[in-house]
Formats: C-alpha cells, sequence, structure tokens
C-alpha cells in the first residue's frame, strides 16, 4: 500500500471572532500574558502582521499595528495577501507556536476559515474558530444582527464573556449552548479562559517546530496511572479563581496511552462521532500493521481533523498517546471508545486506512474540509 511521505508539524492559526465589545482584544491580552512560554504571532484587524513574545507586555500590540479604515480584515485582504503575513509568521527562524488572527467586529469569520482551508503553505495548519459574545448584551446584539447564530453555528469554541456583568448569565449560557453545533462553550469574565483550550502551553527548550508528547499534558493535573505501559487516564479541571471574582472557564481533559495499536476503522468511527464540547485533540498513533514505518501526528480542532505521517524516531517505544480537551465531555466515556480502538490483529485489512488516509494533506481527495 502506497504510504504519503511525512509532513512537517504546522502551527495552528486560530481565527478569534466577535462583534464590537465583545471582549477580543481583551482575551488576546489574556492570552499573551498567561501563555506558558509559547510564542504567539498575531494578525490584528487590519494588513498588519506582528510577531509578539507571549512574555513581553501584551500593550505593545496596539502600539505596533496600523488600523484599516473599515478594520475589517476579511474584507481587506485576500487569501493570497494572508497567506504572505502567515508565511512570514511561520519562519521557523521567529519560533512561534501559534498564530491568533483578532478579526474585526464586523468581519464575517465564514470568509476567514475559508480563506485558512484553502491556504497551500505548508507551515501552518486550521487551528479553530474562536467566537466571543457578551453576555450581558447578548439579547440586544442578536436583535442587531441576527447573523449571530450562523456565527455561532461555524464556531468550534464560544466563550461567554463578561459573565459577570450578566443578570441572567445561566440562560444565556443555555441559549448560546442550543445555538452553537457541537462547539465547547464556556463562560468568561475579562476574557480570562484557559489557553490550554487555544494551544499547547510549556514547549520543551529541546523542541524546534513540534510539539513533543509532554508539552500536551496539564503538569498540574493528576499523575498517571495504568499497567504494563497502557492507560487511559482523564483529569477534571473544575471552574477555578486566580483572581478574586473573576470567572474562569471550566474545562476536561483526557489522557490516553496504548501500548497495542488502534485499528483505523474504528479510530475514525471514534472521531466521526466525537461529541460536542469536544474542542481538542492531539498527539499520536501507531496504527501497528497498517503503516509500520510511521506514526501518525492527530490533530483535530472543532470539526476539523488533520493526520500527519511522520517516521518512527529511532528507539522510541511505539506507543500511541493522545490528548483531548473540551467542556463537559463524559471523559471516562471517550477512554472507553477509545480502549475498544485497540487492536491486536497481526495483518492489516488492505482498505483498513482509507478513512485516515482521506485526512492526509497532499493526497488526491480535499482533507481540509472539516469532518
Amino acid at each position: 500500500m502506497r504510504q504519503p511521505s511525512p509532513q512537517p508539524q504546522q502551527i495552528p492559526v486560530v481565527v478569534l471572532a466577535g462583534f464590537l465589545g465583545s471582549g477580543k482584544t481583551t482575551l488576546l491580552n489574556h492570552l499573551l500574558h498567561r501563555s506558558g512560554g509559547s510564542r504567539i504571532g498575531a494578525i490584528v484587524n487590519d494588513f498588519g502582521a506582528i510577531e509578539i513574545d507571549a512574555m513581553a507586555v501584551a500593550g505593545a500590540l496596539g502600539d505596533s499595528t496600523v488600523s484599516l479604515g473599515n478594520g475589517c480584515l476579511c474584507c481587506a485582504v485576500d487569501a493570497s495577501e494572508l497567506d504572505q503575513y502567515l508565511e512570514k509568521l511561520a519562519e521557523p527562524s521567529l519560533g512561534i507556536d501559534v498564530v491568533v488572527i483578532e478579526a474585526s467586529g464586523l468581519a464575517e469569520p465564514q470568509e476567514l476559515v475559508r480563506m485558512l482551508l484553502a491556504s497551500e503553505l505548508p507551515g501552518i495548519v486550521y487551528g479553530g474558530l474562536v467566537e466571543v459574545v457578551d453576555a450581558a448584551e447578548f439579547d440586544a446584539t442578536r436583535a442587531r444582527h441576527p447573523e449571530l447564530d450562523r456565527h455561532l453555528a461555524l464556531a468550534d469554541l464560544v466563550v461567554v464573556n463578561k459573565m459577570d456583568r450578566a443578570a441572567d448569565g445561566k440562560r444565556v449560557l443555555g441559549l448560546v449552548r442550543s445555538l452553537a453545533d457541537r462547539a465547547a462553550v464556556v463562560p468568561a469574565a475579562y476574557g480570562r479562559i484557559d489557553p490550554e483550550f487555544l494551544f499547547d502551553c510549556r514547549p520543551s527548550e529541546e523542541r524546534i517546530g513540534q510539539l513533543s508528547f509532554d508539552d500536551l499534558h496539564d503538569h498540574d493535573a493528576p499523575g498517571e496511572h495504568g499497567e504494563h505501559g497502557e492507560h487511559g487516564e482523564h483529569g477534571e479541571h473544575g471552574e477555578h479563581n486566580d483572581h478574586a471574582g473573576h470567572l474562569h472557564s471550566a474545562y476536561d481533559s483526557l489522557s490516553f496511552t496504548s501500548a497495542r495499536p488502534l485499528d483505523p476503522r474504528r479510530l475514525m468511527e471514534f472521531l466521526d462521532s466525537r461529541p460536542e464540547g469536544l474542542y481538542r485533540i492531539k498527539g499520536y498513533v501507531d496504527f501497528g500493521p497498517y503503516d509500520v514505518r510511521n506514526r501518525y501526528s492527530v490533530h483535530a480542532v472543532g470539526r476539523f481533523l488533520r493526520f500527519y505521517p511522520e517516521p518512527w524516531p529511532a528507539g522510541e517505544e511505539r506507543l500511541t498517546q493522545l490528548v483531548l480537551i473540551g467542556s463537559g465531555i463524559d471523559a471516562p466515556a471517550l477512554d472507553q471508545q477509545l480502549d475498544a480502538c485497540r487492536s491486536d490483529a497481526p495483518h492489516a485489512d488492505e482498505h483498513g486506512m482509507w478513512g485516515v488516509l482521506r485526512y492526509v494533506r497532499g493526497r488526491d481527495e480535499d482533507p481540509a474540509e472539516p469532518a
């Protein structure tokens, strides 16, 4: 069976959208301050593409950009121009780990997502659409902008911001969840969400352009457990407060490791039926006899899915290692479903990898559309 050539790990590009006053810039500043050492590149509301050291003062962001008259990124640049800025930010010498596009409050998120999915740059990958809404003004915003319902349906993550100011925040949160299609929905105040939702924090110092599995773990989670080097685990991360009176988003995470290969058909069934609220999946998969030379790096955000085959590192134990992050997910149930994907089959089904290879970039089939 012909196998695709390995692809380099790519930098996720996150679209940060929301109507005027929802709190996008506040959220971006929070991410810059709490990035855990990850290096962020940003394209903010205009032509200006700038590289930002996440450890620097976030206020430098506003001083370093040039605003357009209409401030609408989806109208101001075309796909080729956007690619130019992304290519600059993906330059390996910059060491950027994630790019955030902060769209104008009047931008059309679907157009920005379309441009990213159509990009042929080898150094970037779609990292999800984050829609920020103002809980205190949600009903009024929805009345003025009925397209908000469509934006929520497209989002991979919805941040219900300003919950501290909303008189009926629980009602708004429930309404947003009913309008969002499979998206993770998290409450927040002052844009304070956990950066783990958007990108992998604490990159290892020795890594160059690729996240190690250790980087994917929540280092504050409970210790691992299991037998004979193969186990499933999950850590529940409840709502927490680093600043008195500030809401923080709750999220759930699952870490899954298996020394036995996974069956590609079963794994694709799992991925095709992943539940609402499961925002991110990242890690490596061992398909055993289906491809003895390569492991498959997997990147899923919302409904977007892509696999990257890469040769097994010499001398490294062949393990499947996955991290799943979401809001309101049933981690034990997901662990059981992944456990059911394990296989001891000594031989490969000739067509067993077709579902996986559909999401490997460079195949005849287009893997860029969300699953």
